[in-house]
């Protein structure tokens, strides 16, 4: 165990599962964790039972009149948060100088300005916020690397790889004798649904994930595994692992989150329960332990952990980041703001589940991709992406009201 240092905390996206998860690890441990700031997008009712319980300094909503409506809450009860809106607001909390540790959890490209802007303050930064990289990676990494901050992923998966990797990797996987990396996927509610059926899917079922309890967003990308596609880009900026170094295998019992081999033959695996407080709090005490409030993991009564090759025709959205990791550039930043299109039209009963590849493929097929030098480069190309793929969804959804 290292020596115990109490963390100062700010949570962008206190009201996520992620936000959820983190903050029941610090209540465990209010010696070691204190949180100082907490933010949400407009859900200021949820946001304002945690800073009740945790008496933050400061608050942020992104919607202007959920703040306004949070500040006459805070203010009715005397409480001394102080809060802040917009993107500016979320900006602020990421880089006070009284916190040392930014938990990430923001979905969507909404967490990347105040995720970078906690990058270049020089934070320990608990990422889980996948678009942080997968639209400007470069632009982060250079970030983190110039600032001296400290990134420590708690995405499941990553955060598995960090934990089979030497403490010195320094963000290149192969200097350290890695081979390849394997992110696990557990293959999502339609694993074993025979093709046929996908078409008639519904939202409700897609959200039905049968081991992790996550948004309906990020549910949906764990059906098509657009979301381990853009794990797959994460694992490369994370760990700098080119794309023919990073595989993907399924595996339904969600135990095993992740496997690191290397060249002489060893495979390394980080196991547990499917729960995210064992992650979040391998990162908040990191490089020492706590309790995290997950059970004990019991292999006997598991049994068997069975593996298993993805189904290319089943997850056409996995081949689709493969080939934009590949293309580089502005690609994956089209990719996620085209998949975030199409999952929302599917949510709302516009598509289909079938029609959120045609979607994504579509719009990569439209937009060459270019470098990004920027932030305002990966802010193109996403605002770009969204009008190319809200066009050939009207196209689609009219088609279904014709059929």
């Amino acid at each position: 165990m290292a020596r115990s240092v109490k963390h100062s905390i700010a949570i962008l996206g206190a009201t996520g599962s992620i936000g959820a998860s983190a903050l029941d690890v610090i209540a465990r441990h209010p010696d070691r964790f204190g949180v100082v700031a907490l933010s949400a997008q407009r859900r200021w009712q949820a946001l304002l039972e945690p800073i009740r319980r945790f008496r933050p300094a400061f608050a942020a909503l992104l919607d202007p009149r959920a703040a306004r409506e949070l500040a006459d809450a805070v203010r009715r009860e005397n409480l001394p948060t102080r809060v802040l809106q917009g993107e500016d607001g979320l900006c602020t909390i990421a880089a006070l100088p009284e916190v040392d540790t930014v938990i990430a959890g923001i979905v969507g490209a909404a967490g990347l300005s105040p995720t970078l802007a906690a990058a270049r303050a020089g934070k320990r930064i608990l990422l889980a916020n996948k678009e942080t990289l997968v639209l400007g990676g470069r632009l982060f990494i250079e970030a983190v690397r110039a600032s001296g901050a400290t990134l420590l992923p708690i995405d499941s998966e990553h955060n598995a790889i960090f934990q089979c990797l030497p403490s010195t990797h320094g963000g290149n996987a192969a200097a350290c004798g890695v081979r390849r990396i394997l992110l696990t996927a557990s293959g999502g509610p339609f694993r074993v649904t025979p093709l046929s059926e996908l078409a008639q899917v519904t939202p409700e079922a897609a959200c039905a994930h049968p081991k992790w309890r996550m948004g309906r967003k990020i549910s949906v990308d764990s059906a098509t595994m657009m979301n381990k596609g853009l794990e797959v880009i994460e694992a490369h900026w994370l760990f700098g692992a080119q794309a023919d170094a990073i595989d993907v295998v399924i595996h339904p019992q969600s135990i095993v989150h992740s496997l690191v081999e290397y060249l002489d033959g060893s495979v390394l695996a980080q196991l547990g329960n499917p729960d995210m407080r064992t992650p979040i709090a391998q990162a908040l005490a990191w490089p020492g332990r706590v309790d995290s409030g997950v059970a004990a993991l019991d292999l006997a009564r598991i049994g068997a952990l069975e593996f298993a090759a993805p189904d290319v025709a089943r997850f056409p959205c996995l081949a689709l980041a493969y080939a934009a990791l590949r293309e580089g550039g502005t690609a994956p930043a089209v990719l996620n703001a085209a998949n975030e299109v199409a999952v929302a039209a599917f949510l709302d009963g516009r598509i289909g589940f079938l029609d959120i590849a045609v979607a994504c493929e579509g719009t990569l097929s439209r937009i060459a991709a270019r470098p990004i030098t920027s932030l305002d480069d990966a802010l193109a190309a996403d605002d770009e992406a969204r009008s190319v793929a809200l066009e050939l969804l009207r196209s689609v959804h009219s088609h279904r009201l014709s059929a």
